[in-house]
Parts: C-alpha cells; sequence; structure tokens
C-alpha cells in the first residue's frame, strides 16, 4: 500500500516551519495514541504514521531528502540513506521515547534533556508572613525562621564519605534512565537503582546518611516592600531546600497575609474607617481628629451631617507596591446616641423633642418621606 504524503500526514503545508510541524503533531498524536485508545488498531496504525512523517520532516536533513525524493529518498530499503524505522531498530534515527520526551515533556512535566540529563534541583518552599496593616503599607524589614534541608557541610552535598566519590550507576550506565519496550515503541523511565541521579555512592556520608543535606532551621532577613497586601508573594533565589547530590538549591516564597486592623479596612489602594461623633456634632457641625497611617488630621463636620455620610481625605490611602498615586482614606460618620444621661440632660432632651414636633419644617429630613413610604405600603395591601 503506498504511503501518504508526510505533510498531509501531519496536515500541514509543505513549507511548514518546525514549530508548526511540532503543533501539528502534538495535536494528533494526542488524539491517536494507543493510551488513549486502548484496543482500537486504527489508530495504532494512525499513530504510527504520524510519528513517522515527524520523524522526518522534523529532521532538516531528512526533510530535504524527502522533498527532493519523496518517500525513497528517506526510505532504507531504497538505498537512499534512510533512518533505521519507527522502533528504534535500525539506529540511524531517533526513536519514538526521544520524540515523546521532546514533544510531550512540556506537558506531562517529563521532559528531560537527551543523553541522561538529570535535575536534582531541591523544592521551593512556602512561609505565610503576617504583617500588620503599617507594616505592609509603609514597608519593613522583618526577619524570618525557617525549617528547611540545607547542604551538609561534612561532603558538601555529595552525599558521599570524605575522600570518597560516588560512582556511575551500573544499571543505568550513569545517564539515569532505562529503556523499556512496550510493543512497537519503547519507554524510558528513572532508573530503579539510583533514582535518576546516575550515581551510585559506595561509602555515604555519616553526617548526613548520604543524602547530601541536613534539616536545619535559619533565619533569614525579608525586605518588605512598602504597599505589599495579602496573597502577595515575596520570592527570595536560592533560598529553599538544598539540591540533591550537589544540584542548585530551590526558592523560598513569602506569602504575605496582612492581619485586620482595628481601625482601618483596606480594599486596593484605598483605606476605610468609621469616625463616631456625638449628635450634637452632627447638628451643629464641627472638627474632629482623624487618625491616618501618618498622624492625625482635621476633619470639618458640617452642620446637620447626617449618619453615614462619607469623606473622602485624599492621598492618605496606600501606595500601590506597583507603582501609582497613593489612594485615599474614606471616613464613614456614625452618629451615636448618647447614653447615661443625667435628669437634667434628659430634660433638655424633651425639651428639644417638644420644639420638634411643633415645627414640621425642622423635622428630620428621612422621616418625613419614611413615614409617607410607610402609609403607602399599607394602603396598597388593602
Amino acid at each position: 500500500m503506498a504511503k501518504r504524503d508526510f505533510y498531509e500526514v501531519l496536515g500541514v503545508e509543505k513549507g511548514a516551519s518546525q514549530q508548526d510541524l511540532k503543533k501539528a503533531f502534538r495535536k494528533l498524536a494526542m488524539k491517536h495514541h494507543p493510551d488513549r485508545n486502548p484496543d482500537d488498531k486504527s489508530a495504532e496504525a494512525k499513530f504510527k504514521e504520524i510519528n513517522e512523517a515527524y520523524e522526518v520532516l522534523s529532521d532538516e536533513q531528512k526533510r530535504a531528502a524527502y522533498d527532493r525524493f519523496g518517500h525513497a529518498g528517506v526510505d532504507p530499503s531504497a538505498g537512499g540513506g534512510g533512518f533505521g524505522g519507527f522502533g528504534g531498530g535500525g539506529g540511524a534515527g531517533p526513536n519514538f521515547s526521544d520524540i515523546f520526551g521532546d514533544v510531550f515533556g512540556d506537558i506531562f512535566g517529563q521532559g528531560q534533556a537527551r543523553g541522561g540529563g538529570r535535575n536534582n534541583r531541591g523544592a521551593d518552599l512556602r512561609y505565610t508572613l503576617e504583617l500588620d496593616l503599617e507594616d505592609a503599607v509603609k514597608g519593613a524589614t522583618v526577619d524570618i525562621r525557617i525549617p528547611s534541608h540545607v547542604e551538609c557541610e561534612t561532603c558538601h552535598g555529595s552525599g558521599a564519605k570524605p575522600g570518597s566519590t560516588p560512582i556511575n550507576c551500573t544499571t543505568c550506565g550513569g545517564v539515569g534512565q532505562i529503556r523499556m519496550q512496550q510493543g512497537f515503541f519503547s519507554v524510558q523511565q528513572t532508573c530503579p537503582a539510583c533514582r535518576g541521579s546516575g550515581k551510585i555512592i559506595k561509602d555515604p556520608c555519616r553526617d548526613c546518611s548520604g543524602q547530601g543535606r541536613k534539616e536545619k532551621k535559619k533565619t533569614l532577613s525579608v525586605k518588605i516592600p512598602a504597599g505589599v497586601d495579602t496573597g502577595d508573594r515575596i520570592r527570595l533565589a536560592g533560598e529553599g531546600e538544598a539540591g540533591t547530590q550537589g544540584g542548585p538549591a530551590g526558592d523560598l516564597y513569602v506569602q504575605v497575609a496582612v492581619r485586620d486592623h482595628a481601625l482601618f479596612r483596606r480594599e486596593g489602594r484605598d483605606l476605610y474607617t468609621e469616625v463616631p461623633i456625638s449628635f450634637s456634632d452632627a447638628a451643629l457641625g464641627g472638627d474632629l481628629d482623624v487618625p491616618t497611617l501618618d498622624g492625625r488630621v482635621k476633619l470639618k463636620i458640617p452642620a446637620e451631617t447626617q449618619t453615614g455620610k462619607m469623606f473622602r481625605l485624599r492621598g492618605k490611602g496606600v501606595t500601590p507596591v506597583r507603582g501609582g498615586p497613593a489612594g485615599d482614606l474614606l471616613c464613614k460618620v456614625v452618629v451615636e446616641t448618647p447614653v447615661n444621661l443625667t435628669k437634667r440632660q434628659k430634660e433638655l432632651l424633651r425639651e428639644f423633642h417638644d420644639t420638634l414636633d411643633k415645627d414640621d419644617q425642622h423635622q428630620s429630613p428621612r422621616k418625613q418621606s419614611w413615614f409617607e413610604g410607610v402609609k403607602k405600603f399599607f394602603d396598597d395591601m388593602l
């Protein structure tokens, strides 16, 4: 049966870039992969055809031969210097495990460098740092103490006893990976003997038991930039756990959590606070001392101010950590009812109340409209 054109198999134009080829191959291979289509012979054949097409077109030399001579240019039986075929038998071309690591590694997190590349990087750590609002807004330097794995001082991270060195793993030949044949393609797996490191420690270090690192608490000084908020995080490169067998250390991520404040509530770059005022100040007006994060300021309360009125103090909020102008401080006025009145104070209030009843012009501004609404509500129910 004649083979289909490789460009047609991948669904790309003849002049397609390597990026377009890889994108097309990835899409088709995911669709027809045998693991996704068990016991489906047609999907298996389709997957083999897709892989063969990509093996040729992803190699510049083979692609040039194919563009010039067609299938004969890459068919080993035709004497055209082709590759060893799907499954890795001939040895001249890449086998499926190489392509799998190259194309699918970024999806499944399994890609490794060809030739047995290994990653002994230490784990990243996360530390939740609780801050007062003042420190979050203005910035601060905070010392934190974290448990971590640090490089062993005795073996300097190698895991081997001083005077000795790790040797190459005899199971994988020092590459950290072994290949297992499964049907028509091979699978590359982490070596079970050395766990991917490619090295075996014959004489382990006594201080770290061959781990190359030890658990230890360390104190770090963290500079908190001004304007951070809950959810922001600060990355300290190389302050995570030490890598294994001399690998690089991971990073430490400091997660910011701002504590609730007794006076202020933050929303983005703005601060909110409630300002209690007396009945007389609300009615007659006056000046009040209002707290801000920069000190006290005077707030002028106009006469006849109602409870819930919002006053804005511009520039008294937060300067965002990512830049921009400072926000505002919004002060919500709350009129308080006096308590523990003396006999004389109660008499004065009754006299004041009587004067209001005699003059509707000076009634509370919302009282009349509220009663009218109540009356209409009950009239509608009848």
